[in-house]
């Protein structure tokens, strides 16, 4: 009777077995690369929560979120931009239930940070300057929205606009001031 070699322990590791290459799926290594990235996604949710608690648990909502989706064959660029789309709609929901406000919302008074205030007067003027070119509409859009920080919401409501209407009027608005010659 002749014997036959010992079959390879399956149970064993395959580092463990010799001679064997093991080929990881790609998705194995696009999650690789995504746990690789998520301490830098921690460091940007802790920034901007600035709590270690809350930024480990939206950093693993992240991971929830973003790892059943990652694609075969992704860059790592790809991934990291995909892990970090992920954790700013992460932290808007997460800001947005946490100051009770509907995310368009929040989004919009984030885009109002208006700083103190000028060291001279010449940007004021400068300001004023332009606002005095431009249509009755254009100026009082703009002076609404920037000067006196009123949400598209209310804006629309003073002019008896709808917010789109609003929106459009503003981008016009914001051109039609760029182009205004101040110095002549």
């Amino acid at each position: 009777m002749t014997s036959e070699p010992p079959l390879p322990d399956d149970s064993a590791a395959p580092s463990e077995r010799t001679g064997e290459v093991v080929d990881l799926p790609s998705a194995t290594r696009a999650t690789d690369i995504a746990l690789d990235e998520l301490e830098l996604v921690y460091a940007f949710i802790y920034a901007r929560v600035g709590n270690r608690a809350d930024a480990e648990d939206l950093t693993q909502q992240v991971a929830l979120k973003a790892f059943p989706r990652l694609r075969e064959g992704s860059p790592p660029s790809a991934i990291r931009g995909y892990l970090f789309a992920t954790a700013r709609s992460v932290l808007g929901a997460f800001w947005s239930t946490r100051l009770g406000l509907s995310t368009a919302e929040l989004h919009e008074d984030l885009a109002l940070a208006v700083p103190r205030g000028p060291d001279s007067d010449e940007p004021v003027e400068r300001a004023g300057r332009i606002l005095a070119g431009l249509s009755d509409n254009y100026r009082r859009v703009l002076e609404l929205r920037f000067l006196h920080g009123y949400s598209l919401k209310e804006v629309a409501a003073e002019m008896r606009s709808t917010v789109g209407a609003v929106k459009v009027m503003q981008l016009r608005a914001l051109r039609a001031a760029a182009k205004v010659d101040v110095d002549a």
